[in-house]
């Protein structure tokens, strides 16, 4: 009969014993998992109701909370995949593009005529000018409007690609700014999908992409794929606030015509905001990742041509001044405006 000693049986009950501790909060999971959900909600300075201050007490704090995580097979939930219409940004993307290339033939209106804007597939646009003995210059001055791709494959590219054709200019995005806006995109809807899906508070959800198109999105503990749908089918609302004054208090009064709006990135930072917007993400043509002069990391962004002149008129009398960028009602950045920025980009 194999004898050991008193502390290697002492080790061994030990470590059994922290095993049992370990894994006892597995035993009341919905007790401990909303244990942690209150204590995750505290964290963040939202007001302590009887029902969240039962789940805390619900628990003992001196016990271990970890869990877990269950996945679909033994929790249930939803599983979904998701096709992103990447062609409906391109149709966008080229909608855009129209007032700004309008506006520079008109410039050369004695060169090419009238422009009329003709009927073409979605991923197309396409230009009729009076004067089609004239469609090079024409070509020339819309090419003058291209602008570099933003990305490590689209070096030495621009964004669109515009030819003549029987009197006709055709505007399209090149193969270069298709797969950059293709990426952008996706990075776009993975984390607007990964904010929308952490505000209900679920536990490890499973959120990646899937090929050049699709995502995949599985999320423990969630009703069904329908409120799947209705949780991340919602559009995005984007917009540009002039900010009045921020504060740590999440129950001060911003007064008549100004709104309380939390910060995404800081749980004790709050923004009063003036009510309504400087300008919307529906006057927003493009933003993408960039560098400014210094080589650090910026954002490049383009408006049409009402929400340009409406945003350089704003920052030329604000200068010294911040300005919100407001996405799903949460500022996730609050810039000093430093100079006057016209044309309706930066």
């Amino acid at each position: 009969m194999l004898q050991f000693s008193i502390w290697k049986k002492s080790l061994v009950w030990g470590l059994c014993a922290l095993g049992i501790l370990l894994a006892l909060p597995n035993g009341f999971y919905t007790r401990v998992e909303n244990h942690n959900d209150a204590l995750e909600s505290v964290a963040k300075g939202e007001v302590v109701t009887p029902e969240m201050q039962a789940a805390v007490d619900g628990w003992p704090a001196w016990m271990p909370n970890d869990l877990v995580n269950l996945g679909l097979d033994l929790r249930g939930g939803a599983h979904l995949l998701a096709e992103v219409k990447v062609e409906e940004v391109y149709a966008a993307r080229l909608d855009g593009m129209w007032p700004d290339i309008r506006d520079g033939l008109r410039k050369q209106r004695d060169v090419v005529g009238t422009v009329l804007r003709q009927d073409g597939a979605p991923d197309e646009l396409r230009i009729r000018i009076s004067k089609p003995d004239q469609i090079e210059a024409a070509v020339a001055a819309v090419r003058e409007l291209a602008r570099p791709v933003v990305s490590l494959t689209g070096v030495g590219s621009t964004d669109i690609e515009v030819r003549g054709e029987n009197g006709q200019i055709i505007v399209t995005m090149s193969a270069a700014e298709k797969i950059a806006t293709d990426d952008r995109t996706m990075r776009q809807s993975l984390e607007i999908i990964r904010r929308r899906v952490d505000e209900v508070g679920t536990r490890e959800p499973t959120i990646q992409r899937q090929g050049d198109k699709r995502i995949l999105i599985q999320v423990p503990g969630l009703g069904s794929a329908d409120e799947l749908k209705g949780l991340i089918g919602t559009t995005a609302k984007l917009t540009f606030h002039a900010v009045l004054r921020e504060t740590s208090d999440k129950n001060a009064a911003p007064g008549a015509r100004n709104i309380l709006v939390p910060d995404l990135h800081a749980a004790d930072r709050y923004y009063i905001l003036e009510r309504s917007p400087v300008v919307t993400g529906e006057d927003l043509v493009d933003a993408q990742p960039s560098f400014d002069q210094n080589g650090q990391p910026a954002v490049s962004f383009r408006f049409n041509p009402t929400g340009g002149r409406k945003f350089g008129q704003y920052t030329a009398d604000n200068i010294g001044s911040p300005f919100a960028i407001v996405l799903d009602n949460k500022v996730i950045s609050a810039p000093v405006i430093q100079s006057h920025i016209a044309g309706g980009s930066g």
